[in-house]
């Protein structure tokens, strides 16, 4: 389990991009809050190209999974009012 999250939005051609930083924000809360909250293993890549990836290293706990729900909560609700020309979740069972 875990997620991949690269790109840019593109939602402003220049500077501030909400859509950006809103999803920027819960990805690496999310990685904070796995790290600070639960004993769970799991492996972070990230650059500075908007490239972030999670994977747990074994069966993941309740509050893990809790909190990955929160984060698909979040990025759900940027892509409602953003539209899918921003953001685009895809889930993959693996």
């Amino acid at each position: 389990m875990g997620f991949r999250c690269e790109g840019h939005a593109g939602y402003v051609a220049e500077g501030y991009d909400p859509v950006c930083a809103a999803v920027s924000v819960l990805t690496v809360n999310t990685v904070n809050s796995i790290e600070q909250f639960t004993s769970d293993g799991m492996t972070v890549d990230a650059d500075e190209d908007g490239l972030v990836v999670l994977q747990l290293e074994e069966d993941s706990s309740d509050k893990t999974k809790l909190l990955l729900d929160s984060m698909v909560l979040g990025l759900e609700a940027i892509q409602k009012s953003y539209g899918n020309e921003y953001i685009r979740l895809i889930f993959k069972e693996v």
